[in-house]
């Protein structure tokens, strides 16, 4: 084994706490709070109201599976599309205008969807559930 691929798995256990972690604490806010916001966001790209059952699958079931590593790769498939979904409801054509603080306004979801692209091309690694084996891990 060369000394770069040596500590991926690392990399990826560290990637799959952020990416998980942080948008799980998303998925328990709309547990608590309610995705009536959404709902309304739905609503007015004239879609309906119920899709927005979805983000919980988006933002806690995925999350969580990819915490443990366990079906790494469809889980991060899923934060993916649910932060396309979440750009362009939330945005929409201003996405990529910049903020005061020289940021696009979009920047934390882009990251988000960098990192569960990155997992569900490398899966969760050796330090997972699925212990890296597998096309689903």
């Amino acid at each position: 084994m060369n000394e770069s691929s040596k500590y991926s798995d690392h990399a990826l256990l560290v990637l799959r706490l952020a990416v998980g972690g942080l948008m799980l604490l998303h998925g328990i806010h709309k547990i608590q709070n309610g995705i009536g916001p959404i709902e309304n966001m739905l609503a007015g790209k004239d879609l309906p109201r119920g899709l927005a059952m979805g983000v919980y699958a988006g933002e806690v079931v995925a999350p969580i599976l990819i915490l443990l590593g366990f079906l790494t790769r469809p889980a991060a498939f899923l934060l993916a599309g649910t932060m396309l979904v979440s750009v362009w409801l939330a945005y929409g054509a201003n996405a990529f205008q910049l903020t005061n603080q020289g940021g696009l306004a979009v920047e934390l979801n882009l990251l988000y969807l960098a990192g569960a692209v990155v997992l569900s091309i490398s899966g969760g690694g050796r330090f997972s559930v699925g212990r890296g084996e597998g096309k689903w891990s």
